[in-house]
């Protein structure tokens, strides 16, 4: 059991025994610039808000660059993105930090 005063902000509550939550090393997001002047290569490191997390976290690598509509692939690999582009890429937050597959959940 955990006192309520142990509880603080950030703080994420799962089941032990069933599925329980665990930090990620590195996870695949897709994101999309929306203005950002100049390029975005990996080794960019944006501060990420997720729920109540605000952490930085690193491009690693720049997976594929798809269109921002159709989700289809439009560049393997690119070496960037761009204001108005959209990408799948793999992330490492810079400090412990719980996400968690839309598709699972």
């Amino acid at each position: 059991n955990v006192s309520v005063k142990d509880i603080r902000r950030g703080n994420v509550a799962s089941d032990s025994k069933n599925d329980p939550a665990k930090e990620a090393a590195s996870f695949t997001a897709q994101v999309i610039v929306l203005n950002h002047p100049g390029q975005i290569g990996a080794g960019y490191a944006p501060v990420l808000d997720c729920h109540t997390a605000h952490i930085a976290c690193k491009f690693a690598e720049l997976i594929e660059k798809i269109d921002r509509r159709s989700g289809k692939v439009m560049e393997a690999s690119p070496k960037f993105v761009k204001s108005g582009d959209a990408a799948i890429v793999k992330l490492i937050p810079s400090k412990p930090m719980c996400v968690e597959s839309y598709k699972e959940y």
